[in-house]
């Protein structure tokens, strides 16, 4: 098999992983009505499913990564996703909420291992000329497998009771899994190069340490948990939104409003060409203005502009986070996959924090307080990239450049 075919094989097999694991991550996102009728909750409160399968799934990220530096990138992975089809199954038996918070909690668990290795993996396994393009591929199904979760889990509600419903997921699954078991190379740089001896101890303490005493690096850290945390908060409460007066959007046309994440695979997928032909700094500056504008678009409160806000606001973000994404992998000489961990779980703490922060501005007041409390921290992006824009220019380093 020629290196080029190993690429490709390892691009669409991360690809579908990534898939898999979004869908399960987002399925309740789409769920809300019926987790609501399924468990005897409110619809505000079933939105907390999210921010506590993200908290697991972000801390679970460290481990992951530590793990892959010692061990291998697909021998973790696929062991993650193995299991993950078993406690999609035990969704099945689930009978109460308490119960379900805890094995979403597994879940994320289980969900962290492939955004935490894939960076890492690429970056041992391709060639630069490939790996930013790799990189926007890899995020880009990301946001397809959130519209999939997302759309699948609206129809769920539309059409099926949550047993039915987990185990048409598990099926997905399963499927999913196994064909990346069949594509992913058997070949693994890093088990290569490492002896069987596994611990954890100072020397992973110093890589993670490495990462944090680097300025740049947590200041894109920090870029990435604010913009998440609007982002995919956003979405939980629109729908909210869009269900009662004067829109009454049904259970699953209001899941339809996840399709404006489209806009953000497009983003993800052109993010490579776009930093090499206008460099970081001014799509830092593009993405965030995106954001900002698209949210302030929907307080026209009317369906068009809602759409039209949300598209804008995924075009702005896929693209932010696209940069980060690859501006971390490609900044980290050592400790790569603790480097994108790193950035991760600050990405999604960003996702488990925003629901209960933007929660009180919800029930104060509504769709608008959500907007103002998104303002609030997309203003803390823009400040962010300002500080980095000029210390890039004291320090005399390119922007521009995109190989880290």
């Amino acid at each position: 098999m020629s290196q080029q075919q190993l690429q490709t094989r390892l691009i669409w097999g991360l690809s579908i992983a990534s898939v898999i694991v979004y869908i399960n991550l987002y399925l309740v996102q789409g769920m809300l009505p019926l987790i609501a009728s399924s468990f005897n909750v409110s619809p505000a409160h079933a939105t907390l499913l999210l921010s506590v399968t993200s908290f697991s799934m972000a801390f679970s990220l460290l481990f992951y990564a530590t793990l892959s530096d010692k061990i291998g990138r697909r021998l973790p992975l696929l062991w993650s996703l193995g299991l993950l089809v078993v406690v999609d199954l035990l969704l099945i038996f689930v009978s109460d909420f308490s119960s379900l918070i805890a094995v979403r909690l597994i879940q994320g668990a289980l969900l962290a291992a492939v955004p935490a290795i894939a960076m890492a993996y690429f970056k041992d396994m391709l060639d630069k000329s490939v790996l930013l393009k790799a990189g926007a591929i890899f995020i880009a199904a990301n946001s397809l497998g959130g519209i999939g979760g997302r759309l699948l889990g609206g129809a769920m509600t539309q059409y099926l009771n949550w047993q039915p419903s987990m185990l048409l997921l598990t099926t997905i699954t399963a499927l999913g899994v196994l064909c990346v078991m069949g594509l992913l190379p058997n070949r693994d740089k890093v088990r290569s190069e490492r002896s069987s001896k596994v611990t954890f101890g100072r020397q992973d303490l110093k890589g993670f340490w490495s990462h944090l005493t680097d300025r740049t690096m947590v200041k894109l850290y920090l870029l990435g948990a604010l913009a998440f945390m609007v982002m995919v908060n956003q979405f939980s409460y629109i729908q909210l939104h869009l269900m009662a007066a004067p829109f009454h959007w049904g259970r699953f046309e209001v899941t339809l409003i996840f399709l404006c994440y489209l806009s953000g695979t497009y983003a993800s997928f052109r993010s490579a060409n776009w930093v090499n032909r206008l460099g970081r700094q001014p799509l830092f500056v593009i993405s965030s203005m995106m954001m900002c504008v698209g949210s302030m678009v929907t307080l026209l409160d009317t369906s068009v502009a809602i759409i039209c806000g949300f598209l804008l606001s995924s075009f702005g973000f896929f693209t932010f986070h696209s940069v980060c994404n690859a501006w971390v992998a490609q900044r980290a000489q050592q400790h790569r996959a603790k480097a994108t961990a790193l950035y991760l779980c600050s990405y999604y703490l960003g996702a488990a924090i925003g629901g209960p922060y933007l929660l009180p501005f919800w029930n104060h007041w509504g769709w608008s307080g959500v907007v103002f409390g998104s303002i609030i921290l997309l203003s803390g992006v823009v400040v962010l990239v300002a500080m980095m824009a000029r210390a890039t220019k004291r320090t005399m380093d390119p922007f521009v450049d995109v190989t880290g």
